[in-house]
């Protein structure tokens, strides 16, 4: 009885997803073959590792960690089903091929409570830790955001329609062991039809502190939003503050070049600052987060111009 309830859910979500992915992409996305694990095996994953407990707790969902077929894994188990989640499949298989995403396994659409999806293993875990305890050396973060400003880069421009992430921030990066920069969470992505340079959307979604001021006004999302959201990320790599400051946004604050960077920085290992990298890397910061849209550069402007050691 069990076996033919999750066989039903998982036909059900299989067409759900064939859905998503044709209106998202209309029925021109790469035909990236997804694989499908079962909830026994997804189960059993996770018993296996040995530590059980959540990486991140989101609303809508969990990430954990686990052993399949011998190797570790990411989980990312979500509480229900729903259109941003077969929208996080689909868009995540598609940037797979990227350096810069964390590369989606495989999902499995038999669990009840909701799909999970399961990803590389990336084994530093989540950029938002590392800058709150201010772990990471000057020349890391700057690579963190060259590898960043590349995946949101080939996000707006290799696929048929620009494709907007809407919630770039540092709970949504991992670092592998060579803190190589991988994006994750695509649920929240919305495409700009085509032949338009907007797309309208009654929901705001996104996380506060990173959110363009435009869109919150106008409700229109734009590859613009993006890039605002690039520029608060890289203040928040330069300076290791998190992005509103009581009721000051990070933007505000970072009037004095020198007086902006992370303490913390300046003291691991007694790494250099190259003074005219952190100048060039918080002018492109403060562009990107022009309060009107067309003061800010396109993100394959942004990409070239993000300093690199």
């Amino acid at each position: 009885m069990a076996m033919r309830r999750h066989s039903k859910i998982s036909l059900d979500r299989g067409s759900e997803l064939l859905e998503e992915r044709i209106r998202f992409c209309d029925g021109r996305c790469r035909p990236n073959p997804i694989r499908n694990f079962s909830a026994d095996q997804i189960c059993k994953a996770i018993e296996d590792y040995r530590e059980i407990h959540p990486i991140q707790i989101q609303i809508d969902f969990q990430w954990k960690r686990g052993v399949l077929d011998g190797r570790l894994v990411f989980i990312k188990v979500y509480a229900s089903g729903g259109q941003e989640v077969y929208r996080d499949i689909v868009v995540s298989s598609q940037m797979s091929s990227h350096n810069n995403a964390l590369k989606l396994l495989g999902c499995c659409l038999e669990i009840p409570e909701g799909p999970a999806l399961v990803y590389e293993y990336a084994e530093n875990g989540c950029l938002n830790s590392h800058i709150r305890y201010g772990s990471l050396p000057w020349g890391t973060r700057l690579k963190i955001a060259k590898e960043i400003a590349s995946a949101v880069t080939y996000l707006h421009t290799a696929f048929p329609r620009p494709i907007i992430h809407r919630d770039i921030k540092p709970e949504n990066i991992f670092l592998n062991k060579n803190q190589a920069a991988k994006l994750v969470d695509f649920s929240c992505s919305i495409s700009i039809p085509e032949g338009k340079s907007k797309a309208g959307d009654d929901h705001l979604i996104g996380t506060c502190g990173f959110l363009d001021p435009e869109y919150l006004m106008t409700n229109f999302v734009t590859e613009k939003t993006d890039v605002f959201s690039f520029g608060v990320l890289l203040l928040v790599l330069l300076t290791g503050r998190a992005p509103l400051q009581g009721e000051i946004h990070l933007i505000e604050y970072v009037d004095r070049v020198n007086e902006a960077v992370d303490p913390m920085i300046r003291g691991n290992g007694g790494e250099a600052i190259d003074q005219q990298q952190l100048e060039a890397a918080i002018e492109l910061a403060l562009r990107c987060t022009s309060a009107s849209g067309e003061d800010r550069p396109l993100m394959i402007e942004v990409a070239k111009r993000t300093p690199a050691n």
